[in-house]
């Protein structure tokens, strides 16, 4: 999937280099060669298994010679507000303090809002000797219910949550009806991970006029005697004896330490015609003991048509290093203190269309349809509110004629000077349709100012802090305008705890977003040729949302836990460092005089 750009270093970077982790992954490795591999069989692994543990306290006593017998059912609810069940829990006998044994599945999906909800039943004595399952539920006596987001118990570091229980349809009522107690637990099957430093001597020269430019590609052997693809090296350039940064694999990936991975070695070439150099057939196990006796291992040229057999080449593969390693999740860091701040920028463009015509794309309609831009604020401040516990935004608009007359590319919303943050995403909601009545449209499509404001206020965050990341949701109309001062501001800001979302509003021609949008596996370069050090763009259009099954919030967010964890890992800050000061890095390198 990389390595099919013309620009050399652009098809580089799609070659090889950061690998990127998922928290919905549980921590396992992710890259473009396995995101390929799941797109191609139409699976979506961007979810984490959670198992969730059930207790209760104080349940009201529905029978009258011994105590209820409690039974608990946990539902998801579906966005048509129709309830779907997820499991139940055995029957606890004659107690109004059960813990459950039976553990409920759920997948826990960072970008979406999973309201669940909990029914706890006393079941009749008749029913005693019925599985759980085979329950008809109207049968039983209910003893009250309670409702969450999932995203509640999954933040708080003890993983759980504890809910007052209630008469159905949210009514408390005057009896206590005791309480209802959620844990959530990862169920991974392992964090454990490889970290291994490889490097080449003697490689067979490929090119005429230059050195050959290798890189690694691992894949792991499957059942059927085929092969998956795992991870790749970066590209080193001109270069017969090359030292590869560090590679982690982890267990989820190459299955076990006698599992048989293939390695490739390849020369790089621009137009996507990688040529195979070498390769061989090595275990993890395979590649410890290559590290332990300090050895080389032969790579081997498989057979040509000019040749009907292998031959064993002078060029050897090292392994320089390799040590285990626990990976953490996005959930780790969550759960210990770990933030998402929230701060939003909106399309002040005269493309968007005279706001009190009903053509316009900022329209505010009486009846209370949501227009595409509060729809955007809604859905994504919805779900990213949960990961950031003052609920205090920084809301800004662009492109617009403010209250002196100047066309601004960064103002606030409710007109404040300075850094004014507003309450919840109804403050961003009050500040948006407050800065419609204020605010003249103009242009034109600027983002390079907003992006710089938002990665000062990451940057500072760093010298007291090490425990706050960013995500700026951009929404807009347009094409943007200053797409090299865009593309100059964003590699800057990749050495930022900083993502940005652009949601495309409208039917503009968003190609130029695309390339903002790094999932080609190129990465943005700067105009004095400097390369991103990681994505930080995500973009949807809304019409696609619009057609397909995905929310704007699924299409957003979904890369965000990994370009979390990419940088958290980069710069090997661990979850229980949370709101200590970082230890000062002579690498550091923070492009906003921080």
């Amino acid at each position: 999937m990389g390595g099919c750009c013309s620009d050399v270093r652009g098809g580089q970077q799609a070659v090889g280099g950061a690998q990127q982790t998922t928290g919905n992954k549980g921590g396992g490795g992710n890259n473009d060669a396995v995101d390929f591999f799941f797109k191609t069989k139409g699976l979506h692994a961007l979810c984490t298994p959670i198992e969730l543990s059930l207790s209760a306290t104080k349940l009201r006593d529905r029978d009258i010679v011994s105590k209820s017998d409690p039974m608990a059912v946990v539902y998801k609810k579906n966005m048509d507000g129709s309830l779907e069940e997820l499991g139940r829990s055995e029957v606890v006998m004659n107690s109004l303090d059960p813990a459950w044994i039976e553990k409920i599945n759920v997948s826990y999906q960072f970008e979406i809002l999973q309201p669940l909800v909990f029914h706890v039943y006393d079941v009749d004595t008749k029913y005693h000797n019925l599985p759980a399952k085979m329950l008809k539920l109207k049968d039983q006596e209910f003893l009250g219910e309670a409702s969450c987001v999932l995203s509640e118990i999954v933040t708080k570091q003890s993983r759980r949550l504890t809910l007052k229980l209630q008469n159905k349809h949210g009514r408390s009522g005057l009896k206590n009806l005791g309480t209802l107690t959620v844990h959530a637990e990862e169920t991974v099957a392992s964090r454990n991970a490889v970290e291994i430093t490889f490097r080449c001597s003697h490689l067979e020269n490929k090119d005429l006029f230059s050195m050959s430019d290798p890189f690694l590609r691992i894949s792991r052997i499957v059942e059927n005697g085929g092969s998956v693809p795992i991870c790749k090296t970066e590209v080193v350039t001109n270069n017969l004896n090359p030292l590869w940064k560090p590679l982690s694999l982890t267990t989820q990936q190459f299955g076990s330490k006698e599992n048989p991975l293939v390695i490739e070695c390849f020369d790089f070439n621009g137009n996507g015609s990688h040529v195979l150099i070498g390769k061989l057939q090595k275990s993890v196990a395979d590649l410890e003991k290559i590290h332990n006796e300090k050895v080389g291992a032969n790579l081997i040229s498989p057979p040509s048509r000019l040749r009907n057999h292998e031959k064993v080449l002078k060029s050897q593969l090292f392994v320089d290093r390799i040590v285990e390693k626990k990976l953490n999740s996005f959930l780790d860091y969550i759960s210990n203190g770990f933030e998402l701040n929230f701060m939003v920028a909106v399309d002040f463009t005269a493309s968007n269309g005279n706001p009190l015509s009903r053509d316009s794309l900022h329209y505010i309609d009486p009846s209370g349809r949501l227009n595409a831009y509060q729809q955007a604020i809604m859905e994504v401040g919805e779900v990213i509110q949960f990961y950031d516990s003052d609920r205090r935004f920084p809301a800004w608009g662009f492109g617009g004629r403010t209250y002196d007359g100047s066309v601004s590319h960064c103002f606030n919303l409710n007109g404040g000077a300075g850094c004014v943050e507003v309450e919840g995403v109804e403050g961003i909601m009050a500040s948006y349709a407050s800065a419609l009545h204020n605010v003249t449209l103009a242009g034109p499509t600027l983002f390079g100012q907003v992006i710089n404001t938002a990665a000062e206020i990451a940057s500072r965050s760093l010298s007291h802090n090490s425990s706050k990341y960013f995500v700026l949701l951009i929404i807009t109309d347009g094409v943007v305008t200053d797409l090299q001062e865009t593309k100059d501001a964003l590699v800057r800001a990749s050495d930022l705890p900083l993502s940005i979302l652009i949601v495309g509003v409208g039917g503009a021609d968003f190609k130029q977003m695309e390339i903002l949008d790094a999932d080609t596996g190129r990465r943005l370069e700067s105009s004095t040729g400097r390369v991103a050090t990681r994505d930080i763009v995500q973009f949807v259009p809304m019409r696609e949302v619009h057609g397909g099954q995905i929310t704007v919030v699924q299409g957003l967010l979904e890369e965000l836990p990994g370009q979390f964890l990419t940088y958290m890992r980069s710069r090997n800050i661990e979850p229980h460092a949370a709101n200590l000061p970082p230890a000062p890095s002579a690498q550091d390198h923070h492009p906003y005089g921080v």
